[in-house]
């Protein structure tokens, strides 16, 4: 019996693109699977129609002489029938069998990847938490941290065997790392279970490290710790994370910066903040102010008249950047502090200026709001 055309199988267009033959086909795979109609004949011989010609339609070159001579010109490929179906199939489902993981359907099919499991891989990496205050996150140093991580253990390198022996084939799988069963008219190919889909084991293994090919230890060492780091920063120290299977090279460690907070400073990313109180005087009249950076004391020029809540700024005394070196600025809050306890003739000087303003204390100052309200802008 001739078979449908393809086109119709899948029910699409002559001129249909790749991802619309595509999503047609994965369409029809999860209606006809046989996982998803057990014992039903006709959803089995509907999905290996849809997947033959899906197998013809996705590949350019069977597509073409299809379009030009249809299932005979493809007879000396194997579609005189579906005798190499088993065989050949699986290659042409490389593209799509992702969509199958996404539906539940990777334990019929066994790992996407064709890289077999096992052999030289490289470690974990680690994470350490250090803590350090601002003070040194401003001038950089350098800190001496403890890690505990696993090394290769140097009786057999790594490997996990003894000295003088080798690995051997493994005997469920013959060294080919996967095991194959028959579900329904699939062959389905599993890693092999007792080797971990290497094809090999330890038949003898390592006295020193039982097996295992690594050994724990702790290590002490020192960091260089940049100048400008900030929290949430990780800082990458190559090669000093946990070793890698079978010899393989090992991780890295990464140690995370938490920046302590300061008793005076505030900070936003390399620029500095504080605050200083002076009196009414020297606000008004102008002063100067010596203010402590992580690098000596600045002197502060506070302007004549200065009101409280301005700020001033001193260049170049915040942190430096870690990544172009320039350094941030530093910005000082002015506050006018009022005196709590005056003498009486202190009064006395004070009401007689608020009198040479034209002001009189003792009564309630008229347009007084115009200023309540700017304080609330």
């Amino acid at each position: 019996m001739s078979k449908r055309d393809a086109y119709e199988v899948l029910g699409v267009a002559r001129d249909s693109s790749q991802d619309e033959i595509k999503k047609a086909y994965r369409k029809l795979a999860m209606q006809y699977h046989p996982d998803r109609n057990p014992g039903d004949t006709v959803a089995e011989e509907n999905f290996k129609e849809a997947a033959q010609a899906y197998s013809v339609l996705a590949d350019s070159e069977k597509r073409a002489t299809y379009d030009r001579f249809g299932y005979d010109g493809l007879r000396g490929e194997g579609f005189g029938g579906f005798s190499g179906f088993n065989s050949t199939i699986f290659a042409d489902f490389e593209d799509i069998l992702g969509d199958f993981f996404s539906f539940g359907f990777g334990d019929l099919f066994g790992s996407r990847s064709r890289r077999r499991p096992g052999g030289p891989a490289q470690g974990r990496d680690l994470v350490l938490q250090m803590e350090i205050t601002l003070d040194e996150a401003a001038s950089g140093m350098e800190k001496e941290i403890k890690i505990n991580r696993s090394r290769h253990c140097a009786e057999c390198r790594g490997t996990g065997v003894k000295p003088g022996t080798q690995r051997s084939t493994c005997p469920q799988c013959q060294g080919r790392g996967q095991v194959r069963y028959q579900q329904g008219f699939f062959a389905v190919a599993k890693a092999c279970s007792q080797c971990g889909g290497s094809g090999r084991i330890i038949t003898t293994p390592c006295e020193a490290c039982q097996g295992r090919g690594k050994q724990r230890e702790k290590k002490s060492f020192k960091i260089n710790v940049p100048a400008g780091v900030d929290t949430g920063m990780k800082l990458r120290v190559e090669g000093e994370g946990d070793a890698g299977d079978e010899g393989g090279p090992p991780g890295d460690l990464y140690v995370a910066i938490r920046v302590k907070s300061h008793k005076y400073f505030s900070r936003e990313n390399n620029n500095l903040f504080c605050q200083a109180i002076i009196s009414f005087p020297r606000a008004a009249m102008g002063t100067k102010l010596e203010i402590p950076t992580f690098e000596g004391r600045e002197i502060l020029t506070v302007p004549t008249g200065t009101q409280s809540g301005e700020v001033l700024k001193i260049k170049g005394k915040g942190l430096r950047n870690v990544s172009n070196h320039r350094k941030g600025d530093l910005f000082v809050r002015i506050e006018v502090g009022t005196p709590r306890n005056m003498s009486k003739k202190q009064k006395q000087i004070l009401r007689a200026f608020a009198e040479s303003q034209g002001e009189n204390l003792d009564e309630a100052e008229k347009g007084g709001i115009s200023r309540v309200k700017n304080l609330f802008r």
